[in-house]
């Protein structure tokens, strides 16, 4: 997986943050190339934008992060996905019911 240099990441200060789990039959490598995919043709032209990762941790569960120069900036960027197609089959990769979403000021 490629990954979208980080390199603004000391400045961000705002973050959504999820989790999730994949749908059945979607392979790591088909969320990965969605995720590359939705930052290159959205993402990484929104104002703000600083950078994305999705992160694996135990028992299937997935983490997605997209760092912004504020929260509301963070928050901004995410309501743009639906109806976006670039983010919607992002997505559509993940189980409906399984997304835990968050946004996140820096405060240190």
């Amino acid at each position: 997986m490629k990954l979208l240099a980080l390199n603004n990441i000391p400045n961000f200060s705002g973050m959504e943050f999820s989790t999730f789990k994949l749908k059945n039959g979607v392979s790591e490598d088909e969320l990965f190339q969605a995720a590359d995919d939705a930052v290159k043709g959205f993402m990484a032209k929104e104002d703000g934008f600083l950078g994305h990762v999705v992160l694996r941790g135990e028992n299937k569960t997935y983490v997605d992060v997209l760092f912004a120069t504020s929260q509301e900036r963070a928050s901004q960027i995410c309501a743009k996905w639906i109806g976006n197609s670039f983010c919607q089959t992002y997505l559509e990769k993940i189980e409906e019911g399984s997304v835990n979403l968050a946004f996140y000021q820096r405060v240190k």
